[in-house]
């Protein structure tokens, strides 16, 4: 725990509720607001892994803040709201919530069926709109047209980019800008901003193993103007900067955050779905023919 006077501090009587809080992006966004003063709520729904972001997290903990742990699937939407209810009564009111969870598969488009492209869509779109759902009310009790409420997003290039063999995932993250956006508008009235960051690759428990496969490290590499791929921190960085008063006039945008990947174009991950699936499933698909039932890919 550091010690700072938390008065010096920007966000000093914030309060910030972070789903998928034990993930690298999500540990690394909590930690840029405690460096700066506020507290925050971690939710996720490993309580092991939140004990350790907690304890990796306190060293990084001016005097007067606290972080509060809830373990939970914040995809469920009774248990999120019981959670938010519990963290705002702890803390007496929400400032900031940011929603990190998400994620998709590398599954061409003829490998998916109804219900393994319906999970990713939920997984990227429906876990935001349930926070920005039920936090806005709790939100509302504080924010002003002095104190804005903001909510911040985990989107992806893959919103902006063409990226081959991640049909569900990018249609997700598109989908997770246009609510940013509709939200941003319909929110605006009640002092509370909605945005997004769209982060490039980044090194995560996640997509470890993209980063210690040399040839895919190189692919992405490549497209990516400033030469390397990305940390939480990188990202964390964006998301301070919209959940903080420095971007009290920034609404419905989303910014990309992926080493000027944008200026190029997104990378042909053809090898990882060989890897993954096979050179006959790949052939296949290639020849418009479903490999085998996509059912078999969701057990």
């Amino acid at each position: 725990m550091t010690n700072i006077d938390q008065r010096l501090l920007p966000l000093a009587g914030k309060h910030a509720f972070i789903t998928g809080g034990s993930g690298g992006i999500g540990c690394a966004c909590a930690k840029a607001l405690l460096i700066d003063g506020a507290n925050v709520t971690l939710m996720a729904r490993d309580s092991h892994a939140l004990h350790l972001a907690k304890q990796s997290l306190l060293a990084h903990t001016p005097n007067g803040s606290e972080i509060h742990t809830v373990a939970g699937d914040s995809c469920d939407e009774n248990i999120l709201q019981a959670a938010l209810h519990e963290s705002h009564q702890r803390f007496g009111h929400i400032s900031i919530a940011i929603a990190t969870v998400g994620g998709g598969a590398i599954r061409p488009l003829l490998m998916h069926d109804e219900k393994s492209f319906t999970e990713e869509l939920q997984l990227n779109i429906t876990s935001a709109f349930l926070l920005i759902r039920y936090a806005t009310p709790l939100m509302v009790k504080s924010a002003s047209a002095e104190e804005l409420g903001s909510i911040v997003c985990i989107s992806s290039d893959a919103a902006k980019l063409v990226f081959p063999w991640l049909p569900a995932y990018t249609t997700a993250k598109a989908g997770l800008e246009g609510l940013v956006k509709a939200c941003a508008e319909e929110l605006s009235s009640l002092h509370i901003r909605v945005n997004a960051v769209r982060p490039g690759l980044t090194r995560t428990k996640a997509t470890q193993a993209l980063f210690d496969n040399p040839e895919i490290k190189k692919k992405f590499a490549q497209e990516k103007p400033l030469g390397r791929l990305g940390e939480p921190d990188d990202v964390a960085a964006g998301v301070r900067y919209l959940a903080g008063p420095e971007s009290s006039w920034v609404t419905g945008q989303s910014f990309a955050i992926e080493g000027g990947n944008e200026l190029r174009k997104g990378p042909d991950m053809a090898e990882m779905v060989k890897q993954i699936y096979g050179n006959e499933a790949f052939d296949k698909v290639k020849a418009g023919i479903a490999p085998f039932d996509s059912t078999d890919l969701n057990q």
